[in-house]
């Protein structure tokens, strides 16, 4: 009986990017006061940490020595937290440890570049792309702009997230997260029409709803940075 042989055709391998917004933690010392601030926030602020990667910045621990800089990543595991990566840590702290599998080289950044960056002259810039959101962002739905500024006609409704690289504009109740400023820095601004947000944010600068008041919840309200606060006011 003839037998025909043939080789089977690889199976592709599809490789796609995509990008994740991780929060930096800074434990810092004396490490029990910080704890007990961290357990405060997350009391008052549950949704700001659920779910979210984090990255620990170890630099301040470190300098205790290796010891140390284990007992706070014990210490960050026990309040539930998703750490995803060290910095300012060396490597050989981590090794034979069950912390060894943590990335230690993230190649990231942070929402504005630093401020001792000198400026760089060059050219005035093309104007900045917007986009347009015509409808609700629904629950669990995230818009990433990072080359400008978000604008949405509608709501964004509860466990939804704007990040934005500019300002963000809101014609409708803001009730997720909104986070502008990525690449404009404290320039950006956020509106939106009906102030009822978990969390807002402007390039560094956080606040959580428990932060701004009634005086302000369910009103029409900017948010904007102002001499390195983040400052909520009613627009008339």
């Amino acid at each position: 009986m003839a037998t025909t042989t043939g080789r089977l055709a690889a199976p592709s391998v599809r490789v796609r990017g995509r990008s994740f917004m991780a929060l930096i933690i800074t434990p810092e010392f004396p490490m029990s006061e910080w704890f007990a601030a961290l357990d405060a926030q997350m009391r008052g602020s549950p949704e700001l940490f659920a779910g979210r990667p984090m990255v620990a910045d170890l630099s301040a621990a470190a300098v205790a020595g290796p010891d140390a800089a284990l007992v706070v990543l014990d210490g960050l595991e026990a309040r539930g937290l998703r750490i995803v990566g060290v910095e300012g840590v060396d490597p050989r702290v981590l090794a034979r440890t069950r912390w060894e599998r943590l990335a230690t080289s993230l190649h990231g950044r942070d929402l504005v570049q630093p401020r001792e960056a000198p400026p760089q002259p060059v050219a005035a810039p093309p104007p900045a792309p917007s986009l347009l959101i015509e409808e609700t962002v629904r629950s669990g739905q995230v818009i990433d702009f990072e080359s400008g500024d978000v604008t949405i006609v509608g709501a964004v409704a509860s466990g939804a997230e704007v990040i934005a690289g500019g300002s963000i504009h809101i014609y409708g109740p803001l009730r997720g997260r909104a986070i502008a400023g990525l690449r404009t820095g404290e320039a950006a601004r956020i509106f939106c029409r009906r102030l009822e947000a978990e969390l807002v944010g402007v390039a560094r600068l956080f606040r959580t709803a428990e932060n701004w008041g009634p005086e302000l919840h369910g009103k029409a309200v900017q948010v904007r940075c102002d001499r390195q606060s983040l400052r909520l006011s009613l627009l008339d």
